[in-house]
């Protein structure tokens, strides 16, 4: 599908299962259902879905915007298709850019290596909330151009899609550090993760981008098959540990599903920055203490 220019004015409707934080706001985007009127110079419609649980939603708004005469379609990565060039608020809102798709890695859990074909650099655009799968995984100078477009932004940097901890180096905090920081996630998705965390930890902390801050995150994988509730939560304390503030990622079966409650409520658990840290908590991470796996 060709998308149209960026900064040109949205002809284009584009429909979303559910609304995000991420979800754009224009007139031409619209949350599931149509309303009564949609804009007359729409030439088509397209339904995004990002979700793979929200497929089955994703597919009756295709029959339902059908109504209005306009060509409507389907697509979005819970169709398993490859990114194309990144348009600045087509499917995501202002301040949100994504600078390269894909990634080097294989990883068993992962849909991101399947659905792109390799690691792409992409022209790279203007906002500060960055979702590139594995942007460690670019060139120099792509990150060095990335870094530079940070700088120039009216708010401060998020790095949503994740820091790969084990490519993680000197030069890459160096730039961290000079640019307006909010937050960075890196991952511990298998126990082979945790060295290159805690490594990263003490680089980081070294640069003064601690723990006390809340700026370095990390997602923590957990609910796959063979894990337990108690080696999941000693991953998650092990993460505070090592200088990061955790986010359980909770793993789901090709159906969605979870294997048992107990795990949504583990996850509950440890989401919520606030509730982690609560003056109640009588845990204190103690960084880079012994935590080997």
């Amino acid at each position: 599908m060709t998308e149209p220019l960026a900064g040109a004015k949205w002809r284009v409707i584009r429909v979303f299962p559910r609304h995000t934080s991420a979800t754009p706001t224009d007139d031409y985007a619209f949350i599931g259902d149509p309303p009564l009127a949609i804009p007359k110079d729409a030439s088509e419609a397209r339904v995004s879905c990002a979700f793979t649980w929200d497929l089955p939603r994703a597919e009756e708004l295709v029959r339902s915007w059908s109504r209005f005469g306009l060509p409507v379609t389907l697509g979005g990565p819970a169709l398993g298709e490859p990114g194309g060039e990144f348009v600045p608020g087509m499917y995501l809102r202002e301040g949100y850019t994504i600078t390269s798709r894909g990634c080097p890695n294989h990883c068993w859990f992962c849909a991101v290596w399947q659905r792109e074909d390799g690691l792409r650099e992409l022209p790279i655009r203007d906002g500060w909330h960055v979702l590139d799968d594995n942007l460690l995984a670019c060139s120099e100078d792509h990150i060095h151009a990335v870094f530079a477009m940070l700088k120039r932004q009216p708010k401060s940097a998020v790095f949503t899609g994740g820091f790969e901890a084990a490519l993680l180096r000197p030069w890459h905090v160096d730039l961290l550090t000079g640019i307006r920081l909010r937050r960075l996630y890196c991952a511990y998705d298998t126990p082979d993760d945790l060295e290159p965390l805690i490594v990263a930890g003490q680089m980081l902390t070294e640069a003064g981008i601690t723990l006390t801050t809340r700026k370095p995150c990390c997602y923590v994988l957990i609910g796959y098959p063979d894990d337990t509730l108690d080696a999941a939560e000693a991953r998650l304390r092990q993460t505070l540990d090592v200088g990061f503030v955790p986010f359980a990622m909770l793993w789901r079966d090709d159906q969605r599903k979870v294997r048992e409650q107990c795990w949504r409520n583990l996850q509950r658990s440890w989401c919520r920055p606030a509730a982690i840290f609560a003056p109640k908590c009588e845990y204190q991470p103690a960084l880079f203490a012994d935590v080997t796996p």
